[in-house]
Formats: structure tokens, C-alpha cells, sequence
């Protein structure tokens, strides 16, 4: 695909540092022969050893890098985790194209057919008709980003009802769940799916009838994981999986979003382990283990007084402080 010229924009004074296509290309294309290098034979055993199930994990783990380093405004350090995310590209095109699935090149022209189709205000109606879209819009959007918006929906919902490359007719969705995209993340998926089910009649009636079921699954997950049996470990994620559904809904009746809770929740461990650290008189790896709970109670009560919060509630007699 021959990509448009972009129409000119004189109105547009915002400073830019402007992209070098060229140089762009030329690293683009050492990336991917780099990647081609790893997977070929007498390249790099571990890569080579790699499937789409193993290396998914990292991808996420990329995004939510890319994630961290957007929120901390470290473009130094945004640019890097950029390239490792783009590593997972690279990597996933390179194994479709050793199966015979696809290449990299079509990816990209997937990518690049999709930018101008959507963008009819920019290369112009030709263009984006010539790269597949159906949908009637006006491409006169005089600089406003919400009528950019409104073509951008019915480009997109053109595209679902006439999949580019694919047959026009299309079987109607199985489930009403379908609309629950599977790329999201796992909680928020959780979560979505469970909303959509309560408007079929089909939940927990209050968020008081889930605390049972939470017992019931911490008892199976038990059962499961006391096994000991490596062939049972599916089973144990199974029922690891049905906890923290459980979890996730359980934050729905409460009107709590399970990631911002989880990511929150993160912070404050962070926040009071180094406050054990700084507090404790020895290494941590030296101290035993009801050493170690005290200082995490009082790493609760120290950081909870810092802030002018409620003092957590403390557990019962006996009972663990952690987490």
C-alpha cells in the first residue's frame, strides 16, 4: 500500500520534533532481521524454545511498564519501555510467520490500511475508501476533534458489519457476553462480564450473598492446592481463577473497581515494607517472623497517622496484621 500524503494543516503552530521516516525504517527493518535472527536455526536457544502461550504473559507485563512510565512522566525511560512493548510485536509477528500464519509486513499493512480508512479528514475520502471504508461521514471535521470522533465510531462500526478482507455476511453473535472484549484486563474483563449478566437476571442479589461463596471457594481452592500433585496443579489454577472472580464481583456489588483497589493496594504495601525497612533495627531476612508482624502493624499505624486517616482496623488476638 502506497500511504497518502497527509493533506497540509497551516493552522497548526504547535512545536513538534519531527519524525525522520527513513531512519525510522532503516531501524525498524535492523529490528526485525535482528528478531528473524533469534527464532532461526542456530539462533538463540531460549527464543527459539518461545510460543504465543509463553511470551503473552510479558506482554502485559510490557503495557503496564509503558503504563508506570506515562504516569511518572519519565520519557527517558517511556521511549525504552516503547521498544520493549514493540519487542512483542516483533516477536508474535516473527512466530505467526515461522507457522505460515503471517509477517510483520502484514501487520503493518493492516495497521497503516486502518490509519487512513479512519482518517478521511486527513488523506482524504479516495484514499480512505481505497484502504476499505464503507461508511458515509464527513470528512470536513473543521478542526473538531469530536465530529473526528463521530467518523471515527462509524468507520468502526462499518468495519464490524463488513470486516475488511473478509465476507460481507457475518453469523450474528453467539452471546450477548461477545461485546466483553477478551483483550481487556482480566479484572476489568471480570468485572464487565458480570455486568452483563445481572441485566439477564443472573447475580448474586447483594454483595452480602457473595461473602458464602468466597468461603466456598477458598474451601475448594484448599482441597486443590493440599493435593500436592503436580498433575493437579490446573485444577489449583482453576480454582485460584474462581477466588478472584469471586473478588472482582464481590467489588461490583460494592461499586469498587477491582484494578484501581488492586493498584492502590499495591501502593500501600510498597509504602509500608520500605517504612518496615527504615524502622527495623536489622535486616529484614534477619528478623523472626512476629518481629516482622509488629513492625508491619506498626508501619500501618505510622503511615495511617502521616496521612490523617483512619487507623486500620486491627485484627483480632492471634490473628495475622499482614497484609
Amino acid at each position: 500500500m502506497t500511504l497518502p500524503d497527509a493533506k497540509s494543516d497551516e493552522h497548526d503552530p504547535s512545536p513538534q520534533k519531527l519524525s525522520d521516516p527513513a531512519r525510522a525504517a532503516e531501524l525498524f527493518a535492523q529490528s526485525v532481521g535482528i528478531m528473524a535472527r533469534l527464532r532461526a536455526p542456530g539462533g538463540c536457544p531460549w527464543d527459539r524454545e518461545q510460543s504465543f502461550d509463553s511470551i503473552r504473559k510479558y506482554t502485559l507485563e510490557e503495557a503496564y511498564e509503558v503504563f508506570d512510565a506515562i504516569e511518572r512522566r519519565d520519557y527517558t525511560d517511556l521511549a525504552e519501555e516503547l521498544g520493549d512493548l514493540l519487542l512483542q510485536v516483533l516477536f508474535y509477528s516473527e512466530m505467526a510467520a515461522n507457522e505460515g500464519h503471517f509477517t510483520i509486513a502484514d501487520v503493518l499493512d493492516h495497521l497503516n490500511r486502518k490509519l487512513v480508512r479512519r482518517h478521511p479528514h486527513v488523506f482524504g475520502d479516495e484514499a480512505a475508501r481505497a484502504a476499505g471504508n464503507r461508511a458515509e461521514v464527513d470528512a470536513a471535521v473543521a478542526g473538531s476533534s469530536a465530529a473526528v470522533l463521530r467518523n471515527w465510531e462509524e468507520i468502526k462500526a462499518a468495519e464490524a458489519s463488513h470486516p475488511v478482507g473478509a465476507p460481507s455476511k457475518q453469523e450474528p453473535r453467539a452471546s450477548r457476553l461477545d461485546s466483553v472484549l477478551r483483550s481487556t484486563p482480566a479484572l476489568v474483563e471480570a468485572a464487565k462480564l458480570g455486568a452483563k449478566a445481572q441485566k439477564a437476571g443472573f447475580d448474586w442479589p447483594s454483595w452480602r450473598d457473595l461473602l458464602p461463596k468466597l468461603d466456598e471457594e477458598i474451601a475448594e481452592l484448599e482441597i486443590e492446592a493440599s493435593c500436592g500433585d503436580p498433575a493437579r496443579q490446573p485444577a489449583v489454577e482453576a480454582e485460584l481463577g474462581d477466588l478472584l472472580f469471586t473478588v472482582v464481583h464481590l467489588g461490583r456489588h460494592l461499586g469498587i473497581d477491582a484494578e484501581m483497589a488492586l493498584r492502590k493496594c499495591n501502593v500501600r504495601f510498597r509504602r509500608r515494607f520500605h517504612e518496615m525497612e527504615l524502622a527495623s533495627p536489622r535486616p529484614l531476612e534477619q528478623l523472626s517472623p512476629a518481629e516482622l508482624e509488629a513492625l508491619w502493624a506498626q508501619a500501618k499505624l505510622q503511615l495511617a497517622a502521616e496521612e490523617g486517616a483512619v487507623p486500620p482496623t486491627q485484627p483480632p488476638s492471634g490473628a495475622k496484621a499482614w497484609p
